[in-house]
């Protein structure tokens, strides 16, 4: 079989990929190919019209939002996905600008590679504990949970949450405060972090009027997806000091410009999304798409299948609504 891949994969992944199949990475050679792998290409039907043997796409991770799966389920192209495999990585990272947004860490960097003279302990860099501060999770998914456990369990920290799916015994099970919106989410966080897949429903789901109702000097990180956020709402959250920071893993528009407003503030952190980017994660994903992507071309049911009636996944009759 012919496979379509023309991005980085771990090497695991390759290597069990090349097993069983050739794999191509000319686009001028998509049409012959029987299955493709995407960590982050967009797939609209004007591509996919292009590779008329193709059974399978095989997502590196999760996220639909580049694909058309209407088109893909009228032709029998199967999408599949990987859940779960990147939590742990995604976590880490979400404490990880968690406490570099309330120590200011990244910003005392730069003040000191500026040149300028930076004194000991300068009170413009005065950070803030975590312990006893409150966690707002938007979305609750299996990524949001690791995360609350982590800054729960090792910093002390109280976790508020809203997601359409919680259920009071979700509720008991994952330590998680339910809130009735995500206004009220915002309203009682410190820490704000953004679980959710991007859909119609989910664009600029925090906007000025979110923002507006944020607690003052809360914190913002967002790892799902960059069109959750409106940037330009969040751009002015921030100038006015609605906010007193933020970290983007990811943006409406990936990478962002080097004109992007928000990379001329001083409280945001911009990382070109990190969030799986581990070689134990990278590991995992990648094999285990390879894997999905060698049971549907070879005839057996892959675990974990998009279809239209479930844009955000399907796995063991579930549906996940936050993300993970």
């Amino acid at each position: 079989m012919n496979v379509f891949l023309c991005e980085h994969l771990h090497r695991d992944a390759v290597a069990l990929l090349r097993s069983r199949a050739e794999i191509v990475a000319d686009w001028g050679r998509l049409a012959e190919c029987d299955g493709l792998i995407s960590r982050n290409l967009k797939l609209p039907r004007e591509t996919l019209e292009r590779a008329p043997r193709l059974k399978v796409i095989a997502v590196h991770g999760t996220g639909s939002d580049g694909i058309d799966l209407e088109w893909c389920a009228a032709r029998n192209i199967t999408v599949t996905y990987v859940p779960a495999q990147n939590a742990d990585s995604v976590a880490e990272l979400i404490a990880a600008l968690a406490l570099d947004l309330m120590r200011r860490v990244t910003a005392a960097d730069r003040a000191v590679r500026s040149g300028r003279p930076v004194r000991s302990a300068p009170p413009e860099f005065c950070g803030r504990e975590l312990a006893g501060k409150t966690l707002g999770l938007i979305g609750v998914g299996d990524i949001a949970r690791r995360a609350a456990r982590i800054l729960r369990e090792g910093f002390g920290m109280k976790v508020i949450g809203y997601s359409p799916s919680l259920t009071p015994e979700k509720v008991k099970m994952f330590h998680v405060e339910h809130r009735p919106s995500v206004i009220d989410v915002m309203r009682g966080a410190d820490v704000i972090s953004l679980g959710v897949h991007l859909t119609g429903e989910t664009f600029h789901l925090i906007g000025a009027k979110e923002l507006a109702a944020a607690r003052k000097g809360a914190v913002l990180i967002n790892t799902s997806r960059g069109g959750v956020v409106d940037e330009e709402a969040l751009y002015e959250a921030l100038r006015v000091g609605r906010l007193a920071g933020a970290a983007c893993d990811v943006w409406e528009h990936e990478p962002p410009t080097a004109g992007h407003r928000l990379l001329s503030l001083d409280n945001v952190i911009a990382t070109p999304h990190l969030g799986a980017n581990t070689d134990e994660a990278l590991r995992r994903v990648g094999t285990a798409a390879v894997q999905a992507l060698f049971d549907v071309c070879e005839g057996r049911k892959p675990r974990c299948v998009y279809s239209v009636e479930h844009p955000l996944g399907f796995e063991n009759r579930d549906v996940l609504r936050d993300g993970s």
